[in-house]
């Protein structure tokens, strides 16, 4: 949040335009560092190609990779029992390098198998030719079965929490500029940590958020922009249990890996009350948990993640 970078007129159309992948057709991919040449199968993979959304610091926003592998995969099952009928129910993914968001990014899928059931797809992210992201993620046709979940914790709403054109609508600096720019708009419950450390030693927050304008009418869209959604703060538990802000000089914050696990149908356009806990952070790593409520309180998706935290110096 230190470095200028160029402001889009529309943060969610920009988004959308980014996960509109385009398709490329099947190929055999080489992928260094994960053989000779990957196996995709005989048939090889079904490969798309993206752009990326322009950072501060460069690098590729992990959350974009997250919603663009997604995309990628579900194109690969919508022709499945005569299209639409499978749904994203779980990813697993490891970021494996940094990511350029000055190029391209190729995203070559496996048909690992389509069941009767089930779905599952393995996707490489590729810049260069080696992978920034692997991620394999299974998806399931509708079907009813046993129910229960979790209450959503009793936290103010939306409305009653300041947003972030409140926050930094008048502030002049390019950290501003771009908290500002986002296609999801963010609301702390218990105040953010951009630029301070929350006057809170704990390993939990909660945080409202949705997409800053209408998406269309399509659940792979909704899935891809919640995954998105959900690298933003999930790392956030573990720095204010160490009172660190993201603005912090000596902070070094990478992801690591991300789990997600989709329940029930959501809309990323309507606000969802994102719960979040560290409960362990060691070796320069710092784990995260999160659970995902719409706001009449269903609990719709739970998300893990990894990350690097490294502070210089200590």
């Amino acid at each position: 949040m230190t470095a200028p970078h160029s402001i889009v007129p529309d943060p969610l159309a920009d988004l959308l335009d980014t996960l509109a992948l385009e398709e490329l057709g099947t190929a055999r991919i080489t992928v260094e560092g994960v053989g000779d040449r990957a196996d995709f199968g005989e048939s090889g993979a079904s490969v798309f190609l993206g752009r990326s959304q322009k950072m501060p610091h460069g690098r590729v926003f992990g959350g974009q990779v997250l919603a663009q592998c997604i995309i990628a995969a579900g194109r690969t099952v919508a022709d499945i029992d005569g299209g639409g009928n499978r749904f994203i129910h779980s990813l697993h993914g490891y970021f494996m390098r940094p990511g350029d968001d000055t190029q391209p990014i190729r995203f070559a899928v496996e048909r690992m198998r389509d069941g009767r059931s089930f779905s599952t797809r393995r996707v490489h992210a590729i810049q260069d030719g080696v992978p920034i992201l692997s991620m394999i993620t299974s998806f399931q046709e509708v079907a009813g079965g046993l129910d229960h979940q979790d209450p959503m914790p009793v936290v103010p709403g939306p409305s009653e929490l300041p947003s972030l054109q409140d926050l930094f609508g008048g502030v002049d600096h390019p950290g501003a500029r771009h908290v500002l720019n986002r296609p999801v708009e963010h609301r702390h419950v218990e105040g953010n940590i951009f630029s301070a450390p929350g006057p809170e030693l704990t390993s939990r927050q909660s945080v409202w958020l949705k997409a800053v304008g209408a998406l269309p009418d399509d659940p792979l869209v909704h899935a891809a922009v919640l995954a998105y959604s959900s690298d933003y703060t999930l790392l956030e538990a573990v720095l204010r249990r160490h009172g660190l802000a993201w603005t912090d000089r000596r902070l070094r914050p990478a992801s690591l890996d991300h789990a997600m696990w989709f329940h029930r149908p959501v809309r990323a356009d309507d606000w969802l009350l994102y719960t979040q806990e560290s409960p362990s952070a060691s070796g320069g790593r710092g784990l995260a948990l999160g659970r995902m409520f719409s706001a009449d309180g269903t609990l719709v998706a739970t998300v893990a993640q990894e990350g690097m935290v490294r502070v210089k110096g200590s």
